[in-house]
């Protein structure tokens, strides 16, 4: 599930001198499989996914984003509808806190939602995601309190001359949520190498998990994602 994929989803944008400057730009994505910290989101298939994002110079941001999600043969989820807004900042050393909201149908009665921060430097950047809410009922003597899950992660991108994008990522799931919406035994790690070329981007990608749970999407197994972006800047001008 879930945008907001590694964090960052948004910048702080150079305003004009004297003058609040505001951005409103768009974005598409086609990819073979859509991945949210190390689980497939779509039963390994294919995603069609896009959103909307509004910039402002003094920081603030907010924004929108829709994919198409399965979990299973017959099951009631058929979308993943984001909402998220928060400021970002720093020059060398950068930082990004905010909230985020994961809407689904409404028959699946699992929306819930998020704040998050992250602080980077020098092309490192290391992120947290806490839980603070969601409409699903606890069951199996799981708690959703406040705070009981988290996902922590380390990442390191760096771009060559050529224009090639290479990445790491490292993340930890843990918590009874994680355990209750994944569907997976437990806490897990998981971890990925990334490239980019221009709009071009291949991740492959892998989870510490011995056991996928009893969905069998093979979550245990190292996954090849190619995904193909569009960006639309300048909407607002």
């Amino acid at each position: 599930m879930k945008a907001i994929r590694n964090l960052c989803v948004a910048g702080t944008l150079m305003g004009m001198s004297g003058m609040a400057f505001a951005e409103i730009s768009a974005n598409a994505t086609v990819t073979n499989n859509y991945l949210w910290r190390g689980l497939t989101q779509t039963t390994n298939d294919a995603a069609v996914q896009g959103g909307i994002d509004y910039n402002h110079d003094s920081g603030f941001y907010a924004g929108t984003w829709v994919s198409n999600v399965k979990y299973g043969p017959g099951d009631v989820f058929s979308y993943e509808h984001d909402l998220y807004l928060g400021f970002a900042g720093g020059d060398e050393i950068t930082w990004d806190v905010g909230w985020l909201y994961y809407n689904y149908d409404d028959e699946a009665r699992f929306d819930f939602h998020e704040l998050y921060g992250s602080v980077g430097w020098n092309g490192l950047s290391a992120t947290l995601f806490l839980l603070t809410g969601t409409e699903a009922d606890e069951f199996d003597d799981l708690d959703f309190d406040f705070g009981g899950t988290y996902y922590a992660s380390l990442d390191y991108g760096y771009t060559f001359s050529n224009g090639l994008g290479v990445g790491v990522h490292v993340g930890r799931h843990a918590g009874d949520f994680n355990e209750g919406f994944n569907a997976v035994p437990g806490d897990y790690t998981d971890y990925n190498i990334n490239f980019s070329v221009g709009d071009l981007a291949l991740v492959i990608s892998d989870t510490d998990l011995d056991d996928p749970g009893a969905d069998g999407l093979d979550n245990d197994s190292t996954k090849f994602v190619i995904s193909y972006s569009f960006e639309f800047d300048g909407l607002g001008e």
